[in-house]
């Protein structure tokens, strides 16, 4: 268990990482501006994050857990009980409304190659894997991170930002994209 002053220390550090963050893009934000901005020194920082992508994936934490307990036990289609392809339409859905809340975020937690070491992604992937194996796809294995691309973080915000492609439009391209994949 923290000590108090620790975990008031963390709160103090989590809450100015998330100000700076929304700011500036978290790829621009140092761990020294976080921890000047929490008003805590760097060794305090440093041991309890390592690096920014850790302090990202704290803060999105929560939403991340919102998102998998619905779709582990929420109503149909990101819950089970809908057919592969809806459930798989929900979960496109369901990451582009998590992308556009908190795209800096993700982006600050999955980063190239690194995207395959963070826990969310191999919680989607499971998810991902698991409706192909049911809607009897030959080559899951080789078919789950080609589903999951699309919602790659830096994919999703080039194209919001970039080519100004709006969300709905996205959102709507990827369930389409499920159901052609999963029937």
């Amino acid at each position: 268990m923290q000590r108090a002053d620790a975990a008031r220390n963390t709160e103090q550090l989590l809450a100015a990482a998330a100000r700076l963050f929304a700011e500036r893009d978290p790829a621009e934000v140092t761990m020294e501006e976080i921890a000047q901005a929490a008003g805590v020194g760097k060794a305090t920082l440093y041991r309890r994050f390592p690096d920014r992508a850790s302090i990202a994936a704290a803060l999105l934490g929560e939403h991340e857990t919102e998102l998998q307990e619905a779709m582990l036990r929420g109503e149909p289609p990101l819950g089970p009980g809908a057919p592969p392809g809806e459930r798989l339409a929900a979960f496109y859905g369901a990451m582009v409304e998590l992308l556009e809340r908190h795209g800096r975020l993700v982006l600050g937690t999955e980063v190239g190659h690194e995207r395959f070491s963070v826990g969310a992604y191999g919680f989607w992937r499971a998810h991902v894997l698991a409706l192909l194996r049911e809607a009897d796809c030959r080559d899951p294995q080789a078919m789950v991170d080609l589903l999951l691309a699309p919602v790659a973080p830096e994919v999703y915000l080039y194209q919001r930002r970039r080519l100004r492609v709006a969300s709905a439009r996205i959102r709507t391209n990827l369930e389409e994209l499920a159901r052609r994949m999963l029937g």
